[in-house]
């Protein structure tokens, strides 16, 4: 480092929080990808059951752009997990509806999410766990609930399938 390098006065929350939350990521990609679902496949199964819910609902629950939830819609039909339909409130709203074998796969993976969640709180000490939780709620509810616009907009790293 040379000395005209700025020094971080404050800890570098967005290194932190990126490379724990892309390391989080990759275990749950890898963990899903033994029953054939991606983390956002799951994510689209599991509040598809909760209630009917629309194509454009379902996305904003996961934070997906229009393009991405198509594909994984695409994805899960052609896994016989899910089928567009009809709303039966809105008759131009498509909703997604899961099929038997989508809610026996979705219970599967809420059982391997669950796993990959309690395997990172489990590595650390009760009194900090409860800690970190309770402080990413907050800042999840608070400062962080909602991303502000930008005039560069922040670009997502991009899923590779191998």
């Amino acid at each position: 480092m040379t000395a005209l390098a700025p020094r971080n006065t404050v800890t570098d929350l967005s290194f932190l929080l990126d490379h724990t939350g892309l390391a989080l990521k990759s275990q749950m990609t890898a963990a899903l990808a033994e029953i054939g679902l991606t983390p956002r496949m799951h994510c689209v199964l599991v509040h598809a059951l909760e209630e009917e819910r629309t194509q454009i609902q379902l996305a904003e629950i996961g934070d997906m752009d229009k393009t991405t939830m198509v594909v994984t819609v695409d994805a899960l039909e052609k896994a016989g997990l899910a089928e567009r339909r009809p709303s039966s409130t809105d008759r131009r709203a498509r909703i997604i509806a899961v099929s038997e074998k989508g809610a026996e796969t979705a219970r599967r993976g809420q059982q391997i999410v669950d796993r990959v969640h309690g395997a990172a709180l489990d590595s650390l000490p009760e009194a900090e766990r409860e800690a970190l939780v309770g402080a990413l709620r907050r800042l999840a509810e608070g400062h962080l609930a909602r991303p502000v616009q930008s005039p560069q907009p922040v670009r997502r790293k991009r899923e590779r399938n191998k």
